[in-house]
């Protein structure tokens, strides 16, 4: 597995110091996942959160909440190198949202599991509340970036709508 500074690319570790970015680093564990290979589904529990080593990880969501067959899930966003995925597990254990996969001939990623986390955050107060305020952040530009593309399918319909 690399080393923690592997962790200064990822934006909810920004302004974490090199000794802080080492004690995340202490409770990651790395996997490895080929093109296609589902990372979590849909609806499942949500216990850890994922961070891109190398490679593309696909967020997939099924237009069908109740997942009858003939709905296959849609791509909404790629991720790449320094991106978390799976970060709402910090805040709540509730169901994923979204699925994720690989999307790439291979990808490398850390995994961080909730509870250590949690635990980490709670007995260092300045690394849980950088790592906080970092997340609260990034959620806010994922929830204005959504909100973008719902706005733009309420004004102009969706592609396929448009033909």
């Amino acid at each position: 597995m690399p080393n923690s500074q592997i962790l200064f690319d990822t934006d909810i570790f920004s302004d974490l110091n090199a000794a802080q970015l080492e004690r995340i680093y202490q409770i990651c564990q790395s996997q490895d996942f080929n093109q296609g290979d589902t990372i979590f589904e849909e609806h499942s529990p949500s216990q850890e959160i994922y961070i891109i080593l190398e490679g593309e990880v696909e967020i997939l969501v099924n237009p069908d909440p109740f997942h009858r067959e003939g709905q296959e899930p849609h791509c909404i966003t790629r991720l790449t190198h320094g991106q978390c995925f799976g970060e709402v597990a910090l805040v709540d254990e509730g169901l994923r949202s979204a699925a994720a996969r690989c999307g790439s001939p291979t990808c490398k990623l850390l995994v961080i599991n909730r509870d250590r986390f949690i635990d980490l955050l709670r007995s260092d107060l300045k690394i849980g509340f950088t790592i906080l305020y970092n997340l609260a952040a990034d959620l806010c530009l994922k929830i204005r970036r959504t909100t973008f593309v719902v706005r733009e399918n309420l004004l102009y319909g969706k592609p396929e709508n448009n033909k």
